[in-house]
């Protein structure tokens, strides 16, 4: 499914089931896509628990760029996909997510497009070796429940347990969480079921 915004064109990859109980959308990182390791195994763990998966590509990334731009007009482009895609599931408790920069935004749009919970994948922190450029206040300042899931060995820092409804670090894992996707599959698909 293609949706337009203002930054160009969004893809959004649907996978369904049978009977959903809940709509999960995600989002890759600055430079990733979809197809991360993290990302598909929380794909299939989510699949599993009942949920409709939708995995979008932002506008930024299919017109090839590798950093977003502007927060404002990235957050704008998203809530324009989430509106489309929330019409073909409107009675779904919808949960967002994402990974790294994807999780910045999953967490300043939760409000605006009605997410019961956010998921955040390798939350970035701080940019690498800089810990006075924390990004804790977009946690805190979501609105709604958010799981965040880093490694220990993440170079973007470790959110606070305080600043989440819940932490889960990931023993020997950098800030691609692809050591044991399996694992973060399975820690996502246990807490999103409580939201639908």
């Amino acid at each position: 499914m293609e949706v337009m915004t203002p930054r160009g064109s969004a893809l959004v990859q649907v996978d369904e089931v049978a009977d959903p109980r809940l709509l999960l959308v995600l989002t890759h990182g600055s430079a990733g896509g979809v197809d991360a390791p993290d990302l598909l195994a929380v794909r299939d763990a989510a699949l599993k628990a009942g949920a409709v998966v939708a995995r979008v590509t932002q506008a930024f990334r299919v017109a090839g760029a590798r950093a977003p731009g502007s927060a404002v007009k990235q957050d704008e482009a998203w809530e324009i996909v989430l509106k489309e895609v929330r019409t073909l599931w409107p009675g779904l408790p919808l949960v967002q997510g994402g990974r790294s920069n994807g999780a910045r935004v999953a967490c300043r749009t939760a409000g605006a497009v009605g997410a019961a919970a956010v998921v955040a994948l390798a939350f970035p922190l701080h940019p690498p070796g800089k810990p006075e450029r924390s990004r804790a206040d977009e946690l805190r300042g979501a609105g709604v429940d958010v799981l965040v899931v880093n490694g220990d060995r993440d170079p973007f820092g470790v959110p606070d347990a305080a600043d989440a409804a819940r932490l889960v670090v990931l023993p020997g894992e950098g800030h691609d969480l692809k050591k044991d996707p399996a694992r973060v599959g399975e820690v996502v698909a246990e807490w999103i079921v409580h939201y639908a």
